[in-house]
């Protein structure tokens, strides 16, 4: 059945998530999509937005990202909420983060080398190595995505079975394939303060699937960003817009963005 379209602030006000937890994907569901990583903007509002959702959900909010836990802090600071990063190869609690063994950022070393002998051949391609993880964005490159992704495939191969690609928005990601979106955020909810509670999951791309399909799984609500493409999320919102809208209607219930006033 396709995703139906929702007003996030009727349909899922704060009363209504009681024992919920959020679970938010940043680029493209938090932030507008940006040409390089580091070019995206937070908007203004959305930092104290987050912590007064967070402190109403009891400490039941992450961040689930592509980005390294660290990036995440970098661009929220000084907030600091429990996060998975690189798309489930780090897991942070009330602690530190937790990584996933060394040997597999090794394995990528050939990867490496091999990309940056290429992506001269690729003008306005930018490579974002994340250890464990090697992301190659491609929205700014004059030259097809297809030829990239072709490459890339190739890499993959070679890179070994523990590994696999990923396409999302002009960007392709080479990661551990038992790792996932999914697999952090199930290892969150092993734990206080996320345990027992139902998952909210909203994310925008591809690399967001599995945490859908995960939210589903366990009678939980899924919310794709954007109203086109295959999606395995129960509902859309339009926008980021809609969706920091919404947390700033959680975060000031008196504010009339809790009846779908205007984005931060």
């Amino acid at each position: 059945m396709a995703a139906a379209a929702i007003d996030l602030p009727r349909e899922l006000p704060l009363e209504a998530l009681g024992r919920c937890a959020l679970y938010l994907d940043v680029d493209g569901t938090l932030l507008d999509i940006a040409a390089a990583p580091e070019s995206v903007v937070v908007n203004d509002g959305l930092i104290a937005a987050l912590a007064a959702v967070a402190a109403r959900l009891e400490g039941a909010l992450a961040l689930v990202s592509g980005r390294p836990i660290a990036a995440l802090d970098r661009l929220f600071r000084p907030l600091r909420i429990a996060a998975v990063g690189i798309h489930g190869a780090e897991v942070r609690y009330s602690g530190g983060p937790l990584r996933t063994s060394d040997h597999l950022a090794r394995q990528l070393d050939g990867v490496r080398r091999e990309l940056a002998a290429q992506i001269a051949q690729w003008p306005g391609a930018l490579l974002e190595d994340k250890g464990v993880a090697i992301a190659l964005h491609y929205r700014a490159s004059t030259v097809d995505g297809r030829v990239i992704g072709r490459a890339l495939e190739g890499l993959a191969s070679a890179a070994g079975p523990e590994f696999v690609l990923l396409q999302g928005k002009s960007v392709y990601e080479l990661k551990p394939a038992t790792l996932s979106k999914a697999t952090g955020i199930a290892a969150l909810r092993a734990s206080a303060p996320f345990a027992d509670r139902t998952p909210v999951c909203i994310g925008d791309d591809t690399t967001d699937e599995s945490a859908f399909a995960y939210a589903n799984s366990v009678q939980g609500i899924s919310v794709h960003v954007g109203l086109s493409g295959e999606t395995a999320a129960t509902w859309r919102v339009a926008t980021p817009a809609a969706v920091r809208a919404w947390l700033a209607g959680l975060a000031n219930p008196a504010s009339s963005s809790v009846h779908g006033g205007s984005a931060p």
